[in-house]
């Protein structure tokens, strides 16, 4: 029997959207549930077949703890349609954005065991190079490691790796940062196929943006409010990364099944959301690893907040991210 599976967007955008019409008619004729989280800007009437919308007033309706502590206007709102997803029997969570369209593969059987590169005890890896040839980096990857020579996977024979997080590519508009995108060409495609399994002691940033998550890792879903907004989901892929080690997972990247065209950005406000990054995400992977963490994964909301405490105490992330984090914590037990 296949895995329960279930789609999560957040988005503003009215129901004419059409990257929203797109995955609302595949996940429909793929019996998907499609969960779009909206925000205070979202249109007052939404209606789309096969999408099932929240609205601010909707998600607060859903008895979850969380729904009254997250601030409006922000992507972690998005940490709700995870709950809710999981809340209806998920077993397999795919997110992405709704400026990204999926390519045929991205419907394709997923596996949790997949055979790839163990990338392990590698310091900082730039795994966008395994890609391509040309020069290109992850929004998030630390610039002091910009220029190291990536180890070949030569050095990491194929072998069937456990992957609960996987993170695909996408193609035409990467994921970069601002430095990027006000300096170097796009669009760009990437130009090979691999699987690459980053384990302990190997950092390179995920995103949000075409990412499959299974049960087991479901905890580390979510995404940080009061932090910059750049850096929301880069900074949980951190955290996710450093507790996946106790559990001895790896975080499987994998070639581009979606590709973006960009929503507007001012790619000046995006270089000063992402500063705070470019001037700690070298420490954060340093202070995440040195933490003392817990293995099994009925230790994960633990390890979460220890993780996140660890942040905090970096004055990275404001206290009032841990309440939000007891409360995800806490809806996470009343489902179990």
């Amino acid at each position: 029997m296949a895995d329960k599976q279930a789609l999560v967007i957040t988005s503003i955008a009215a129901a004419d959207h059409p990257v929203l019409n797109d995955f609302a008619k595949k996940c429909s004729e793929r019996k998907i549930p499609f969960l779009v989280i909206g925000d205070r800007a979202s249109p007052a009437e939404f209606h789309l077949d096969g999408c099932d919308f929240y609205n601010l007033k909707r998600q607060k309706e859903q008895q979850l703890s969380i729904a009254n502590l997250l601030p409006e206007k922000h992507y972690g709102r998005k940490n709700i349609g995870y709950l809710l997803a999981i809340r209806n029997g998920a077993e397999i969570i795919l997110e992405t954005d709704d400026d990204n369209y999926a390519r045929e593969p991205f419907w394709n059987k997923r596996s949790r065991k997949v055979s790839a590169h163990p990338v392990d005890r590698a310091g900082w890896v730039n795994v966008y190079s395994y890609y391509t040839s040309q020069h290109i980096w992850p929004r998030g990857f630390a610039l002091e490691y910009l220029r190291n020579e990536v180890p070949s996977l030569d050095r990491f024979p194929l072998k069937e790796l456990d992957c609960p997080i996987q993170q695909g590519l996408a193609d035409e508009n990467p994921d970069v940062d601002a430095i990027y995108r006000l300096v170097l060409p796009l669009p760009l495609s990437f130009e090979k196929s691999v699987n690459v399994g980053l384990g302990q002691g190997t950092w390179c940033p995920f995103n949000s943006q075409n990412t499959t998550w299974y049960k087991d890792a479901f905890p580390l879903l979510y995404l940080p409010s009061y932090c910059s907004f750049r850096m929301t989901d880069i900074w949980r892929s951190f955290v996710a990364q450093r507790i996946a080690w106790e559990n001895e997972w790896h975080i499987l990247f994998h070639a581009p099944t979606v590709y973006q065209e960009r929503n507007m950005h001012n790619l000046v406000r995006d270089f000063a959301d992402e500063v705070s990054g470019y001037l700690n995400n070298h420490t954060i992977a340093e202070n995440l690893s040195a933490l003392t963490l817990l293995k099994g994964k009925e230790n994960l909301g633990e390890n979460l907040l220890r993780c996140y405490t660890e942040l905090v105490r970096m004055n990275l992330v404001d206290p009032k991210e841990i309440p939000l984090i007891e409360a995800w914590n806490a809806d996470l037990r009343s489902m179990n």
